[in-house]
């Protein structure tokens, strides 16, 4: 079995798992990884040989312990990737993700620990993601829920960026939201987008966007705010 491949599968249905509870489905599964249903269900069927996830017939999958860590393991070198992208060789926020894909199959654990040691042990990727310690224990994100799911006149703090898209990137780092930044939805129009305020300056997000930016309410969020977001 490739063990890129392998990888890629469980770190997708470990976040399938994280945004909407397991089991996760086959076609959520294929659609995330850009994949064919029945493509997807052939390299399920090796993955539960491998007791790497356990399948239930028509509900979908879940991840084992062993799979869980597998796919936490990928995610940390991820994320620490990503961060030594941004700190030490200049990379954008936007760039990175891609890079760390290719990267994070290939790298020791001495690699990665020098990278982590090298970076101070960030707490968080450039994305505002957590990055899982080394002893691979879940990342929690305590009160962390998309800025789709709060209302009109809350204010919020953002904690995290799940976009991956280029150019929306670079549209919300111009606009200054990214992780860190407080933010007072001023209105949510009947088409979805959030009319949002930051330093009194006004901008606009689709649902789409919206559902992909994490935030805390602004009166749990001051003290996670304050942990640094490398590069930004």
């Amino acid at each position: 079995m490739d063990t890129a491949v392998m990888e890629d599968y469980l770190k997708v249905i470990y976040e399938l798992e994280r945004d909407r509870g397991p089991p996760v489905g086959t076609s959520a599964i294929a659609d995330a990884l850009g994949v064919t249903p029945p493509t997807a269900t052939r390299m399920l069927e090796k993955l539960a040989e491998q007791a790497l996830l356990e399948r239930e017939k028509y509900s979908g999958v879940e991840l084992t312990e062993h799979g869980r860590a597998i796919a936490i393991e990928t995610i940390r070198h991820h994320r620490l990737l990503e961060a030594y992208l941004v700190e030490h060789l200049g990379y954008e926020w936007e760039e990175v993700h891609d890079e760390a894909e290719r990267l994070e199959h290939h790298i020791s654990e001495d690699f990665e620990e020098r990278i982590a040691s090298e970076l101070d042990h960030p707490p968080v990727d450039p994305h505002g993601e957590p990055i899982p310690n080394a002893d691979l224990e879940p990342p929690v994100e305590e009160g962390v829920k998309p800025l789709s799911a709060h209302e009109e006149r809350d204010t919020v703090v953002v904690a995290s960026v799940r976009e991956r898209d280029v150019e929306t990137l670079r549209y919300l780092e111009a606009e200054g939201i990214v992780p860190g930044r407080e933010l007072d939805i001023v209105e949510i129009t009947p088409v979805g987008t959030y009319v949002l305020e930051c330093e009194c300056d006004s901008r606009q997000l689709p649902e789409s966007t919206a559902e992909r930016i994490y935030v805390r309410s602004a009166s749990t969020g001051e003290e996670a705010a304050t942990k640094e977001v490398p590069g930004l």
